[in-house]
C-alpha cells in the first residue's frame, strides 16, 4: 500500500489521459507561429488558464517552473531582489521546507538578514510573533500553507491581515488541488507531482503589482520569470490533473479525514509509547504522523515495507539524514521512530485497517532485541540506588546526580533507550546525567520526559560529569 503521497502522489488517470495526447498535439514550439506552434500555445494557454482558476488568479500571473522547489526558490529570491529598495530583511516560520531555508541560506550568506519565527508543539505559527518578527527592512515574509512532515495548517489568512505591505510568499505544495488556497498572499508556489500530475511541474504566482525581478538571466519565456523551453504535453496533464483532483476533493477529504482520525485515535491504544504530533484539529485531511519510543526511524520504515507499506519519516534516524528533522525539532517534540502517513485519493478502509494491524507487533519486533521494560516501577523516596549505579557528583543548583550514563559515540535512540532502562536504578527524587553527542538527544531526552511524566532539568557541559564531548542532559525520576 501506497501512503506516502505527501512525498510524490502516484499518476492521476486524467493526467495519464492529457499526457498522451498532448504529447501528439502539443509537442512544438509554442512560442512559434507555425500551425503545430499555434496549436502548442492553445494548450498552453488553457492550461494556464485551468491552474489559475483553481488557485484563484489571472491566468498572466501564473509561471511554470521546473518543479516545486524551482518555484520557492525563483519566488524568494526574485520578490527579494524586487523589494531590494525596501531592505535584506527575510521572515520565515521555522518549519518552512527546506527549499526555503536553503534559499535563505543563500540570502544570509550574501549579506541579507533572516529571521525564523518559532511554532507551538502542534507545528502552528502565532500570528501575532509572526507580525512581532517584521521590521521596517523586512522584504518578503514566507509562510506554508499547510506543513510538509505533520500537516498542520497554518494561519496564512490571519498573518497576511498583520503584514501590512510587506509581500507574503505561500509555499501551497501540500494543499494545492486539496483545500481552497488561503487568501492574503502575494505569491504562491506548488508543484504538480503532489496532486497527481507529472513530475517536474512546478507553479509560480505572482500578483499583479508585486515587485519581482528574475534572479535569473533575462529570457522572454513565462513572462521573464523562468527561462527555458516549456515541456506543454507535461503542463497541460498538470492542469488537468489539478482540476480533477479538486473535483473530487470535497467528498475524499471528508473520507480521509475519518481514515486519519482512526489512525490518531488507534496507534497510541495499539503501540506503547507513542506521540501523535501535528494539530489534532487544523491540519490537512490525509496526513498523520506519530513517533515511537526506542525505535530506529530506518529499521521501522523497512519492516514497514517488506509488510507492503510504503511510508515516509522525519525522524533523524533515517538513510537520508543523521540530523534530527527540523520540523519536528521545532516543534519541540520526539524525533526518533517517526512515521508519516499521508493517504491517496481512494484509499479502501481495508488498507488502513491492515496497517493498523500489522503496525503493533513490527514496532514490537524492532524493540524485542532491546529488552526494555516500556514501565518504569517506582521506588520509595529515599531507596539508595543499586551498587554499581554511578557515581555521585554535585550540581550545581545542589541536587545530587545518583547516575551518569555514558551514552557518548551512541546514535538515537539509544541515549533515551539507555534512560529508559537505568531510569529505576535511582530513587524518586534521583537524578540521572545522560551524556550524549548525537543532536538528536537535546531533542528527545526532554520529549521523553514529557511522555514518561519525569523531570528534565536541563542540559550542562559534559566535562562537568566525566566526559570529553557533547553535553550532559539532566533528568530527575518523578516517579
Amino acid at each position: 500500500m501506497y501512503f506516502d503521497v505527501a512525498s510524490t502522489a502516484p499518476l492521476h488517470p486524467v493526467a495519464r489521459q492529457a499526457l498522451t495526447a498532448a504529447l501528439d498535439e502539443g509537442w512544438a514550439d509554442p512560442a512559434r507561429l507555425y500551425r503545430s506552434g499555434r496549436q502548442a500555445r492553445m494548450l498552453l494557454d488553457a492550461a494556464r488558464e485551468t491552474v489559475a482558476g483553481v488557485l484563484g488568479c489571472r491566468a498572466d500571473e501564473i509561471a511554470f517552473t521546473a518543479s516545486g522547489t524551482q518555484a520557492v526558490q525563483l519566488g524568494v529570491l526574485g520578490a527579494l531582489a524586487g523589494n531590494r529598495r525596501r531592505g535584506g530583511h527575510l521572515v520565515h516560520s521555522a518549519v518552512e521546507h527546506s527549499s526555503v531555508l536553503h534559499t535563505a541560506e543563500r540570502h544570509e550568506a550574501a549579506g541579507g538578514e533572516v529571521t525564523a519565527v518559532p511554532v507551538d508543539r502542534h507545528g502552528r505559527v502565532d500570528p501575532g510573533a509572526f507580525a512581532a518578527a517584521l521590521r521596517p527592512d523586512t522584504a518578503l515574509a514566507v509562510l506554508q500553507s499547510a506543513n510538509h512532515e505533520v500537516g498542520t495548517v497554518q494561519p496564512v489568512a490571519e498573518v497576511a491581515g498583520a503584514l501590512a505591505d510587506v509581500p507574503l510568499l505561500v509555499d501551497a505544495a501540500q494543499s494545492a488541488g486539496r483545500v481552497d488556497v488561503p487568501a492574503g498572499w502575494s505569491l504562491l508556489t506548488a508543484s504538480a507531482h503532489k496532486w497527481g500530475g507529472p513530475a517536474g511541474v512546478g507553479v509560480l504566482a505572482v500578483r499583479k503589482g508585486v515587485r519581482y525581478s528574475s534572479p535569473l538571466p533575462a529570457d522572454e519565456r513565462e513572462g521573464g520569470r523562468v527561462p527555458g523551453f516549456v515541456n506543454v504535453p507535461a503542463i497541460v496533464a498538470a492542469a488537468a490533473s489539478l482540476r480533477a483532483v479538486r473535483a473530487e476533493a470535497e467528498r475524499e477529504n471528508a473520507r480521509l479525514h475519518e481514515l486519519v482520525e482512526r489512525i490518531r485515535a488507534r496507534v497510541p491504544r495499539l503501540v506503547p509509547e507513542v506521540e501523535v504530533v501535528g494539530d489534532p484539529v487544523r491540519r490537512l485531511p490525509h496526513i498523520v504522523t506519530f513517533s515511537c519510543l526506542y525505535v530506529d526511524g530506518e529499521v521501522l520504515l523497512t519492516e514497514l515495507d517488506r509488510a507492503g507499506f510504503a511510508v515516509s519519516s522525519g525522524s533523524s534516524c533515517t538513510s537520508s539524514t543523521l540530523t534530527p528533522s527540523h520540523v519536528l525539532a521545532a516543534m519541540g517534540v520526539l524525533t526518533e521512530g517517526n512515521v508519516r502517513v499521508s493517504l491517496p485519493f481512494g484509499t479502501a478502509e481495508a488498507d488502513v485497517e491492515r496497517f493498523l494491524t500489522v503496525l503493533p507487533d513490527l514496532v514490537a519486533g524492532v524493540r524485542a532485541p532491546l529488552g526494555l521494560d516500556l514501565a518504569v516501577t517506582p521506588e520509595p523516596v529515599g531507596a539508595a540506588p543499586p551498587r554499581g549505579a554511578g557515581s555521585e557528583r554535585p550540581e550545581a543548583s545542589g541536587r545530587v546526580t545518583a547516575l551518569v550514563i555514558d551514552a557518548l559515540g551512541k546514535r538515537c535512540p539509544l541515549p533515551v533507550i539507555e534512560l529508559a532502562k537505568r531510569i529505576g536504578e535511582v530513587p524518586v527524587g534521583g537524578t540521572i546525567a545522560v551524556l550524549a553527542d548525537d543532536e538528536a538527544a537535546r531533542l528527545d531526552v526532554p520529549a521523553w520526559c514529557g511522555m514518561r511524566e519525569q523531570e528534565y532539568l536541563g542540559e550542562a557541559p559534559a566535562a562537568a560529569y566525566g566526559g570529553d564531548r557533547g553535553a550532559a542532559y539532566l533528568v530527575r525520576r518523578v516517579g
